[in-house]
């Protein structure tokens, strides 16, 4: 598990510094981060601008406008069906209930780009703390257009890299941990049982850089020497790992596929099961997250149990301690671990 905090060692913005670099009263910029209609867009632009170009820290404002903790807050998710995003949820909230806080939650719409001022409407109040769940493209353009002035903690699908998805405080399950990767563990898993090479149907990437999964199964081919086929988009659920592995399971030179996650794996064991293949006999299938039918799959489905309860935990402990510094540390979550099943077997040379 990896956290990211947003501590730059800068001095401390106040509402007035906003307010001198916006060339407004303090209770203007007050009425602007409040919601308050009656401030004309052109000086609550000019206001959001200087609130974004000094930083203007969420926990500050927080103090000054409401004198106390918020002991709300929301979480913004674009889809509440994934095990993933789900299970973060829940982690959240179990956490956030034990401290006393109440839980809001907005689902993002996964075909369209809220702009801020919606953004600033699903909350239930100004000022509302948001932990965002940033593992696909409208969790991470939330994440980017949330204002400066709302307390932010975001669950992530790896550490800003190439391209940055935010400087607010971020955690995510780390794929890279312990060493070896994850992904790496899983793919020399197979190739330890004598697969020529393994394919792999890829979740979408949430950023343009190259994902932890992806370059974990790379490495492990790279270190063996093995060959490196194309990476399949497989999408998030059954149905899209179903059709996206209908032409790769009747290629019997294919012996073992790796998926992003259990649910794209329940799609290629049904598209093998049509193609004819036997699993494990003649093609082994892996996937990630290990959700809770995936030991009751026929056959049981080898998979990396991943802790998303925990890094739910973790993003509301970020989060709480933004909001009062002397809150406790958050625990980390628990390291990522191959889970070996049915579904994965030594290869027997019938596809060559």
């Amino acid at each position: 598990m990896g956290t990211a905090p947003d501590a730059s060692g800068a001095p401390t913005v106040t509402i007035r510094d906003v307010a001198r670099e916006a060339g407004v009263s303090h209770q203007t910029v007050s009425r602007v981060i409040n919601g308050h209609s009656a401030v004309a867009d052109a000086t609550r632009h000019r206001v959001e601008a200087a609130i974004d170009l000094l930083g203007f820290r969420p926990n500050h404002a927080a103090r000054e406008l409401a004198g106390k903790a918020a002991r709300s807050l929301t979480v913004l998710t674009s889809d509440t069906s994934l095990y993933g995003a789900a299970s973060t949820l829940r982690g959240i909230e179990e956490a956030a209930r034990a401290a006393s806080f109440a839980v809001a939650v907005s689902v993002l719409d996964r075909h369209a780009h809220p702009d801020r001022a919606e953004l600033r409407a699903r909350l239930a109040r100004p000022g509302e703390p948001v932990v965002v769940i940033a593992f696909d493209a409208p969790g991470v353009h939330a994440l980017r257009l949330l204002p400066a002035d709302t307390p932010v903690v975001a669950a992530v699908e790896h550490p800003s890299g190439s391209e940055p998805v935010s400087s607010r405080p971020q955690a995510w399950l780390d794929d890279r941990l312990p060493p070896p990767p994850a992904a790496y563990q899983a793919t020399r898993h197979l190739l330890g049982l004598g697969h020529r090479t393994v394919h792999y149907l890829a979740l979408p990437s949430s950023t343009a850089d190259v994902a932890q999964r992806t370059q974990g199964w790379l490495d492990a081919l790279r270190a063996a020497g093995a060959p490196e086929p194309p990476v399949v988009e497989g999408g998030w659920t059954p149905r899209t790992g179903y059709l996206a592995a209908r032409e790769l399971v009747a290629d019997r030179s294919v012996t073992a596929v790796l998926c992003g996650n259990d649910d794209v794996a329940a799609g290629v064991m049904r598209a093998a099961r049509e193609a004819g293949r036997h699993i494990p006999d003649d093609l082994s299938v892996a996937g990630f997250d290990d959700v809770p039918v995936a030991a009751f799959l026929a056959p049981a489905l080898t998979t990396v149990r991943l802790d998303f309860e925990g890094l739910g935990r973790t993003c509301f402990g970020l989060l709480h301690r933004l909001l009062d510094p002397a809150a406790p540390a958050p625990d980390p979550c628990d390291e990522p671990a191959l889970i070996v099943r049915e579904s994965t077997g030594p290869w027997h040379g019938a596809g060559e």
